[in-house]
């Protein structure tokens, strides 16, 4: 069995959020997917990608920011990792 693995990162942290980026990784072999191959996303939102098969293993947690860092940039936080096993 080998898995791919599909990572979403939401607007916020609900599964129906738009997704703003993303990452795929394919273990089978079958593809060799490269960061800016595409400028739209696999799926418009998490949920999406459960109705397609993926199944969710990590959600991110979800941290307040610390008072005062409210605008801040940093990481995308609303992080989750799907995978496919065949």
């Amino acid at each position: 069995m080998k898995q791919e693995v599909l990572v979403l990162y939401l607007n916020t942290s609900a599964l129906d959020a738009d997704v703003l980026a993303w990452a795929y990784y394919d273990g089978t072999g079958r593809t060799n997917p490269t960061t800016g191959d595409s400028d739209l996303p696999p799926y418009d939102t998490g949920v999406e990608a459960l109705r397609d098969g993926w199944r969710l293993f990590q959600a991110s947690q979800l941290i307040p920011p610390y008072p005062g860092h409210e605008y801040d940039t940093s990481f995308l936080k609303h992080e989750f990792w799907f995978e496919k096993i065949g």
